[in-house]
Protein backbone atom coordinates (compact mmCIF):
# COMPACT_ATOMS: atom_id res chain seq x y z
CA UNK A 1 0.00 0.00 0.00
CA UNK A 2 2.94 2.44 0.63
CA UNK A 3 5.82 3.16 3.08
CA UNK A 4 4.33 6.07 4.78
CA UNK A 5 0.91 7.37 5.11
CA UNK A 6 0.75 10.09 2.53
CA UNK A 7 1.78 7.45 0.02
CA UNK A 8 -1.27 5.20 1.43
CA UNK A 9 -3.58 7.88 1.48
CA UNK A 10 -2.98 8.30 -2.41
CA UNK A 11 -3.24 4.76 -2.61
CA UNK A 12 -6.20 4.01 -0.98
CA UNK A 13 -7.93 7.51 -2.71
CA UNK A 14 -6.95 6.24 -6.23
CA UNK A 15 -9.12 2.69 -5.23
CA UNK A 16 -11.96 4.90 -4.58
CA UNK A 17 -11.96 6.88 -7.45
CA UNK A 18 -11.67 4.01 -9.96
CA UNK A 19 -14.19 2.25 -7.76
CA UNK A 20 -16.82 5.68 -8.45
CA UNK A 21 -15.72 6.24 -11.81
CA UNK A 22 -16.96 3.04 -13.08
CA UNK A 23 -20.19 3.71 -11.04
CA UNK A 24 -20.47 7.19 -12.50
CA UNK A 25 -20.06 6.14 -15.98
CA UNK A 26 -22.72 3.06 -15.72
CA UNK A 27 -25.74 6.28 -16.05
CA UNK A 28 -23.95 8.08 -18.92
CA UNK A 29 -23.89 4.67 -20.71
CA UNK A 30 -27.15 3.97 -20.20
CA UNK A 31 -27.70 7.46 -21.81
CA UNK A 32 -25.77 6.66 -24.80
CA UNK A 33 -27.15 3.39 -25.14
CA UNK A 34 -30.71 5.08 -25.31
CA UNK A 35 -29.70 7.98 -27.00
CA UNK A 36 -27.76 5.82 -29.60
CA UNK A 37 -30.20 3.47 -30.15
CA UNK A 38 -32.18 6.04 -30.95
CA UNK A 39 -30.31 7.12 -33.46
CA UNK A 40 -29.43 3.95 -35.39
CA UNK A 41 -33.62 3.67 -35.63
CA UNK A 42 -34.28 6.55 -36.83
CA UNK A 43 -36.75 7.77 -33.83
CA UNK A 44 -36.14 9.93 -30.44
CA UNK A 45 -34.32 8.96 -27.63
CA UNK A 46 -35.02 10.46 -24.30
CA UNK A 47 -35.07 14.26 -24.89
CA UNK A 48 -37.49 15.48 -22.63
CA UNK A 49 -36.60 15.74 -18.84
CA UNK A 50 -33.57 18.34 -19.01
CA UNK A 51 -31.12 19.14 -22.17
CA UNK A 52 -30.57 15.74 -24.39
CA UNK A 53 -32.19 14.31 -21.61
CA UNK A 54 -29.56 14.34 -19.62
CA UNK A 55 -31.30 14.65 -16.08
CA UNK A 56 -33.64 11.68 -17.13
CA UNK A 57 -29.98 10.01 -15.69
CA UNK A 58 -30.90 11.49 -12.23
CA UNK A 59 -34.71 10.29 -12.07
CA UNK A 60 -33.71 7.00 -13.14
CA UNK A 61 -31.05 6.81 -10.29
CA UNK A 62 -34.15 7.93 -8.28
CA UNK A 63 -36.50 5.72 -9.15
CA UNK A 64 -34.11 2.38 -9.00
CA UNK A 65 -33.59 3.61 -5.56
CA UNK A 66 -37.25 4.23 -4.52
CA UNK A 67 -38.58 1.06 -5.73
CA UNK A 68 -40.25 -1.53 -3.23
CA UNK A 69 -37.96 -3.92 -1.57
CA UNK A 70 -39.20 -7.83 -2.13
CA UNK A 71 -37.99 -11.04 -1.66
CA UNK A 72 -39.33 -14.48 -3.20
CA UNK A 73 -41.63 -16.57 -1.37
CA UNK A 74 -39.93 -19.12 -2.51
CA UNK A 75 -36.41 -17.70 -2.84
CA UNK A 76 -33.11 -18.01 -0.93
CA UNK A 77 -32.35 -14.93 0.67
CA UNK A 78 -28.86 -15.32 1.24
CA UNK A 79 -28.24 -16.51 -3.16
CA UNK A 80 -30.89 -13.97 -3.95
CA UNK A 81 -29.23 -10.81 -2.45
CA UNK A 82 -25.61 -11.58 -2.74
CA UNK A 83 -26.00 -12.50 -6.61
CA UNK A 84 -25.94 -8.70 -7.43
CA UNK A 85 -23.08 -7.82 -5.14
CA UNK A 86 -20.89 -10.72 -6.84
CA UNK A 87 -21.81 -9.50 -10.17
CA UNK A 88 -20.36 -5.98 -9.19
CA UNK A 89 -17.64 -6.67 -7.18
CA UNK A 90 -15.54 -8.66 -9.92
CA UNK A 91 -15.55 -5.81 -12.29
CA UNK A 92 -14.61 -3.21 -10.23
CA UNK A 93 -11.30 -5.59 -8.94
CA UNK A 94 -10.91 -6.13 -12.21
CA UNK A 95 -10.84 -2.84 -13.39
CA UNK A 96 -8.73 -1.51 -10.57
CA UNK A 97 -6.22 -3.07 -12.12
CA UNK A 98 -5.73 -1.48 -15.55
CA UNK A 99 -3.02 0.69 -15.75
CA UNK A 100 -4.86 3.98 -17.59
CA UNK A 101 -1.68 6.23 -17.94
CA UNK A 102 1.92 7.19 -17.51
CA UNK A 103 3.00 6.92 -13.76
CA UNK A 104 2.85 10.56 -11.82
CA UNK A 105 6.14 11.26 -10.08
CA UNK A 106 6.35 13.22 -7.38
CA UNK A 107 9.63 15.88 -5.97
CA UNK A 108 10.10 15.34 -2.36
CA UNK A 109 8.54 18.25 -0.66
CA UNK A 110 7.87 19.32 3.19
CA UNK A 111 4.86 19.39 4.61
CA UNK A 112 3.44 19.60 8.06
CA UNK A 113 7.01 20.18 9.06
CA UNK A 114 8.24 16.85 7.59
CA UNK A 115 9.80 15.33 4.64
CA UNK A 116 8.06 13.50 1.94
CA UNK A 117 8.92 11.88 -1.60
CA UNK A 118 10.02 11.65 -3.68
CA UNK A 119 6.91 9.19 -4.76
CA UNK A 120 6.01 7.17 -8.11
CA UNK A 121 2.22 7.01 -8.16
CA UNK A 122 0.52 5.06 -10.95
CA UNK A 123 -2.53 5.54 -12.51
CA UNK A 124 -4.25 2.49 -11.39
CA UNK A 125 -5.70 1.23 -8.03
CA UNK A 126 -3.03 -1.41 -7.57
CA UNK A 127 -0.11 -2.35 -9.56
CA UNK A 128 0.79 -6.02 -10.04
CA UNK A 129 3.42 -7.39 -12.21
CA UNK A 130 0.60 -10.41 -12.71
CA UNK A 131 -1.97 -8.01 -13.87
CA UNK A 132 -3.50 -10.39 -17.12
CA UNK A 133 -3.76 -13.21 -14.44
CA UNK A 134 -5.12 -11.24 -12.19
CA UNK A 135 -8.06 -9.83 -14.10
CA UNK A 136 -8.77 -13.36 -15.53
CA UNK A 137 -9.52 -14.76 -12.42
CA UNK A 138 -11.19 -11.81 -10.89
CA UNK A 139 -13.50 -12.02 -13.96
CA UNK A 140 -14.40 -14.80 -14.20
CA UNK A 141 -15.96 -14.89 -10.63
CA UNK A 142 -18.75 -13.02 -12.59
CA UNK A 143 -20.80 -16.65 -13.67
CA UNK A 144 -21.21 -17.40 -9.96
CA UNK A 145 -23.56 -14.29 -9.92
CA UNK A 146 -25.90 -15.44 -12.77
CA UNK A 147 -26.13 -19.08 -11.04
CA UNK A 148 -26.81 -17.70 -7.23
CA UNK A 149 -29.26 -15.05 -9.08
CA UNK A 150 -31.12 -17.87 -11.34
CA UNK A 151 -31.22 -20.53 -8.26
CA UNK A 152 -31.60 -18.20 -5.51
CA UNK A 153 -34.56 -16.98 -7.09
CA UNK A 154 -36.69 -20.09 -7.85
CA UNK A 155 -38.27 -18.94 -10.88
CA UNK A 156 -38.09 -21.40 -13.76
CA UNK A 157 -37.09 -18.28 -16.37
CA UNK A 158 -34.09 -16.92 -14.10
CA UNK A 159 -32.60 -21.12 -13.80
CA UNK A 160 -32.52 -21.67 -17.59
CA UNK A 161 -31.19 -18.23 -17.74
CA UNK A 162 -28.63 -18.62 -15.41
CA UNK A 163 -27.52 -22.09 -16.93
CA UNK A 164 -27.93 -20.64 -20.68
CA UNK A 165 -25.22 -17.54 -19.35
CA UNK A 166 -22.90 -19.84 -17.27
CA UNK A 167 -22.64 -22.44 -20.40
CA UNK A 168 -21.86 -19.38 -22.79
CA UNK A 169 -19.30 -17.58 -20.65
CA UNK A 170 -17.34 -21.27 -19.93
CA UNK A 171 -17.38 -22.21 -23.19
CA UNK A 172 -15.95 -18.29 -24.79
CA UNK A 173 -13.53 -17.97 -21.87
CA UNK A 174 -11.22 -20.89 -23.88
CA UNK A 175 -11.00 -18.79 -27.19
CA UNK A 176 -10.67 -15.62 -24.79
CA UNK A 177 -8.01 -17.31 -22.77
CA UNK A 178 -6.30 -18.84 -25.90
CA UNK A 179 -6.17 -15.24 -27.43
CA UNK A 180 -4.72 -13.68 -24.64
CA UNK A 181 -1.72 -16.73 -24.54
CA UNK A 182 -1.19 -15.42 -27.86
CA UNK A 183 -0.43 -11.95 -26.58
CA UNK A 184 1.74 -13.29 -23.72
CA UNK A 185 3.73 -15.02 -26.27
CA UNK A 186 4.46 -11.87 -28.20
CA UNK A 187 4.99 -9.32 -25.34
CA UNK A 188 6.73 -11.67 -23.19
CA UNK A 189 5.00 -10.57 -19.50
CA UNK A 190 2.10 -11.02 -17.83
CA UNK A 191 2.61 -7.16 -16.69
CA UNK A 192 -0.16 -4.70 -18.53
CA UNK A 193 1.99 -1.81 -18.40
CA UNK A 194 4.95 -3.71 -19.83
CA UNK A 195 2.66 -4.57 -22.76
CA UNK A 196 2.18 -0.64 -22.98
CA UNK A 197 5.52 0.54 -23.15
CA UNK A 198 6.12 -2.88 -25.79
CA UNK A 199 4.23 -0.55 -27.85
CA UNK A 200 6.17 2.15 -28.27
CA UNK A 201 7.68 4.09 -31.18
CA UNK A 202 7.13 2.95 -35.04
CA UNK A 203 6.30 -0.51 -35.80
CA UNK A 204 9.24 -2.33 -35.18
CA UNK A 205 10.21 -5.90 -35.81
CA UNK A 206 13.08 -8.50 -36.37
CA UNK A 207 12.70 -11.11 -38.63
CA UNK A 208 15.53 -13.59 -39.62
CA UNK A 209 18.52 -11.21 -37.27
CA UNK A 210 17.14 -8.08 -39.32
CA UNK A 211 15.24 -5.14 -37.93
CA UNK A 212 12.48 -3.80 -40.29
CA UNK A 213 10.92 -0.49 -39.11
CA UNK A 214 7.63 0.60 -40.85
CA UNK A 215 7.64 4.52 -39.92
CA UNK A 216 4.05 5.44 -40.97
CA UNK A 217 2.49 2.69 -38.36
CA UNK A 218 2.49 2.77 -34.76
CA UNK A 219 3.66 -0.45 -33.29
CA UNK A 220 0.10 -1.62 -31.87
CA UNK A 221 0.17 -5.26 -31.15
CA UNK A 222 -3.06 -5.53 -33.95
CA UNK A 223 -0.70 -5.38 -36.72
CA UNK A 224 0.77 -8.33 -35.38
CA UNK A 225 -2.20 -10.17 -33.55
CA UNK A 226 -4.87 -9.42 -35.94
CA UNK A 227 -6.47 -12.97 -35.70
CA UNK A 228 -6.35 -13.00 -32.43
CA UNK A 229 -7.81 -9.36 -32.18
CA UNK A 230 -10.71 -10.74 -33.62
CA UNK A 231 -11.24 -13.48 -31.27
CA UNK A 232 -10.78 -11.37 -28.25
CA UNK A 233 -13.14 -8.81 -29.73
CA UNK A 234 -15.80 -11.43 -30.07
CA UNK A 235 -15.16 -13.60 -26.82
CA UNK A 236 -15.30 -10.42 -24.99
CA UNK A 237 -19.09 -9.97 -26.41
CA UNK A 238 -20.10 -13.34 -24.95
CA UNK A 239 -18.90 -12.81 -21.79
CA UNK A 240 -20.51 -9.66 -21.02
CA UNK A 241 -23.99 -11.25 -22.12
CA UNK A 242 -24.34 -8.58 -25.27
CA UNK A 243 -25.79 -9.05 -27.95
CA UNK A 244 -25.69 -10.95 -30.40
CA UNK A 245 -24.63 -13.17 -27.37
CA UNK A 246 -27.45 -12.39 -24.77
CA UNK A 247 -29.35 -15.75 -24.96
CA UNK A 248 -29.42 -15.27 -20.68
CA UNK A 249 -32.11 -12.75 -20.98
CA UNK A 250 -33.82 -13.12 -24.55
CA UNK A 251 -37.07 -11.30 -23.37
CA UNK A 252 -38.83 -13.63 -25.75
CA UNK A 253 -38.05 -17.09 -24.39
CA UNK A 254 -37.01 -16.45 -20.36
CA UNK A 255 -38.36 -12.95 -19.82
CA UNK A 256 -35.54 -11.41 -18.43
CA UNK A 257 -33.28 -14.39 -17.71
CA UNK A 258 -31.68 -14.82 -14.52
CA UNK A 259 -32.58 -11.33 -12.93
CA UNK A 260 -36.32 -12.10 -14.30
CA UNK A 261 -37.25 -11.42 -10.15
CA UNK A 262 -34.70 -8.71 -9.82
CA UNK A 263 -36.12 -5.10 -9.30
CA UNK A 264 -35.02 -1.47 -8.08
CA UNK A 265 -31.12 -1.48 -6.42
CA UNK A 266 -30.45 -4.99 -7.06
CA UNK A 267 -31.34 -4.73 -10.33
CA UNK A 268 -29.26 -1.57 -11.24
CA UNK A 269 -26.06 -3.60 -9.27
CA UNK A 270 -26.81 -6.10 -12.35
CA UNK A 271 -26.56 -3.13 -14.43
CA UNK A 272 -23.62 -2.18 -12.63
CA UNK A 273 -21.53 -5.44 -13.32
CA UNK A 274 -22.24 -5.43 -16.95
CA UNK A 275 -20.79 -2.40 -18.36
CA UNK A 276 -18.06 -2.69 -15.84
CA UNK A 277 -17.00 -5.60 -17.35
CA UNK A 278 -17.62 -3.60 -20.57
CA UNK A 279 -15.18 -1.54 -19.60
CA UNK A 280 -12.60 -3.85 -18.28
CA UNK A 281 -12.46 -5.26 -21.66
CA UNK A 282 -12.64 -2.26 -23.76
CA UNK A 283 -8.99 -1.57 -21.54
CA UNK A 284 -8.00 -4.74 -22.30
CA UNK A 285 -8.29 -4.54 -25.83
CA UNK A 286 -7.15 -0.69 -25.82
CA UNK A 287 -4.08 -2.22 -23.98
CA UNK A 288 -3.17 -5.87 -26.24
CA UNK A 289 -4.23 -4.38 -29.71
CA UNK A 290 -4.05 -0.40 -29.74
CA UNK A 291 -1.30 0.80 -27.54
CA UNK A 292 -2.86 1.43 -24.41
CA UNK A 293 -2.69 4.82 -23.33
CA UNK A 294 0.08 5.79 -26.01
CA UNK A 295 -0.45 8.59 -28.78
CA UNK A 296 0.99 7.35 -31.98
CA UNK A 297 4.34 9.31 -33.12
CA UNK A 298 3.94 10.74 -29.85
CA UNK A 299 6.54 9.82 -27.13
CA UNK A 300 6.54 10.44 -23.65
CA UNK A 301 9.21 12.89 -24.06
CA UNK A 302 8.20 15.24 -26.54
CA UNK A 303 4.62 15.60 -24.32
CA UNK A 304 6.87 15.68 -21.05
CA UNK A 305 9.31 18.36 -22.36
CA UNK A 306 5.79 20.18 -23.50
CA UNK A 307 3.92 20.25 -19.62
CA UNK A 308 7.38 21.39 -18.47
CA UNK A 309 7.27 24.62 -20.39
CA UNK A 310 3.78 25.08 -19.89
CA UNK A 311 4.40 24.52 -15.66
CA UNK A 312 7.19 26.80 -15.47
CA UNK A 313 9.62 24.05 -15.04
CA UNK A 314 7.63 22.20 -11.98
CA UNK A 315 7.96 18.79 -12.47
CA UNK A 316 5.89 17.51 -10.03
CA UNK A 317 3.08 19.58 -12.13
CA UNK A 318 5.08 18.74 -15.16
CA UNK A 319 4.72 15.01 -14.41
CA UNK A 320 0.71 15.27 -13.81
CA UNK A 321 -0.03 17.21 -17.06
CA UNK A 322 1.82 14.00 -18.82
CA UNK A 323 -0.61 12.08 -17.51
CA UNK A 324 -3.00 13.71 -17.98
CA UNK A 325 -3.07 13.74 -21.50
CA UNK A 326 -1.97 10.16 -21.92
CA UNK A 327 -5.07 9.29 -19.89
CA UNK A 328 -7.31 11.45 -22.18
CA UNK A 329 -5.68 9.08 -25.20
CA UNK A 330 -6.50 6.18 -23.11
CA UNK A 331 -10.30 7.11 -22.67
CA UNK A 332 -10.88 7.73 -25.76
CA UNK A 333 -10.12 4.29 -27.36
CA UNK A 334 -11.73 3.02 -24.67
CA UNK A 335 -15.04 5.17 -25.68
CA UNK A 336 -14.71 4.14 -29.05
CA UNK A 337 -15.13 0.13 -27.73
CA UNK A 338 -17.72 0.87 -25.52
CA UNK A 339 -19.61 2.59 -28.20
CA UNK A 340 -18.99 -0.10 -30.71
CA UNK A 341 -20.49 -2.52 -27.76
CA UNK A 342 -23.59 -0.13 -28.24
CA UNK A 343 -23.48 -0.25 -32.11
CA UNK A 344 -23.11 -3.80 -32.31
CA UNK A 345 -26.21 -4.76 -29.88
CA UNK A 346 -28.69 -2.35 -32.28
CA UNK A 347 -27.48 -3.84 -35.30
CA UNK A 348 -26.75 -7.77 -35.01
CA UNK A 349 -29.48 -10.20 -34.12
CA UNK A 350 -28.98 -12.45 -31.48
CA UNK A 351 -27.83 -15.78 -32.66
CA UNK A 352 -29.79 -19.13 -31.98
CA UNK A 353 -28.54 -21.32 -29.13
CA UNK A 354 -27.17 -23.77 -31.02
CA UNK A 355 -25.62 -21.88 -33.08
CA UNK A 356 -23.87 -19.50 -29.92
CA UNK A 357 -22.26 -22.90 -28.95
CA UNK A 358 -21.45 -24.17 -32.01
CA UNK A 359 -19.23 -20.94 -32.92
CA UNK A 360 -17.97 -20.91 -29.69
CA UNK A 361 -16.55 -24.85 -29.78
CA UNK A 362 -16.52 -25.84 -33.14
CA UNK A 363 -14.93 -22.33 -34.58
CA UNK A 364 -13.80 -20.40 -32.28
CA UNK A 365 -12.10 -22.93 -30.10
CA UNK A 366 -10.09 -24.04 -32.86
CA UNK A 367 -8.94 -20.70 -34.55
CA UNK A 368 -7.72 -19.75 -30.79
CA UNK A 369 -5.37 -23.01 -30.75
CA UNK A 370 -4.55 -22.05 -34.79
CA UNK A 371 -3.44 -18.24 -33.38
CA UNK A 372 -1.06 -19.51 -30.71
CA UNK A 373 0.75 -22.05 -32.59
CA UNK A 374 1.47 -19.35 -35.49
CA UNK A 375 2.46 -17.24 -33.51
CA UNK A 376 4.80 -19.24 -31.40
CA UNK A 377 6.14 -20.81 -34.92
CA UNK A 378 6.35 -16.97 -36.09
CA UNK A 379 8.33 -16.49 -32.98
CA UNK A 380 10.71 -19.04 -33.68
CA UNK A 381 11.37 -18.32 -37.04
CA UNK A 382 11.82 -15.06 -36.39
CA UNK A 383 14.40 -15.62 -33.69
CA UNK A 384 13.38 -13.24 -31.55
CA UNK A 385 10.76 -11.15 -32.79
CA UNK A 386 10.22 -8.22 -30.50
CA UNK A 387 8.06 -5.19 -30.09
Amino acid sequence: MGRDTFEITVNVVKMLVVFLMMVQMVPILVWLERRGSAFIQHRFGPNRVGPLGLTQLLADAVKFICKEEFLPQKAVALLYYGAPVVALVPAALALASIPFSTPVEVSPFEMLGQAWGPYTFYIQGFHMNVGIIYILGVSSLGAYSLLMAGWGSSNKYSLMGALRASAQMISYELALGLAIVAVVLLYGTFDLAEMVSAQKGPLTFHMFSREYVVSVLPNWGIFFQPLGFVLFFTSVFAESNRLPFDLAESEGELVAGFHTEYGGFKMLLFFMGEYGHMMVSSSLLAIFYFGGHHIPFLTEASVHDWALSLAGQETTVASIITSLVFLASFLVKVALFLWFFIWVRWTLPRFRYDHLMDLGWKTMLPWSIFNIILTAVILFLAQGLVL
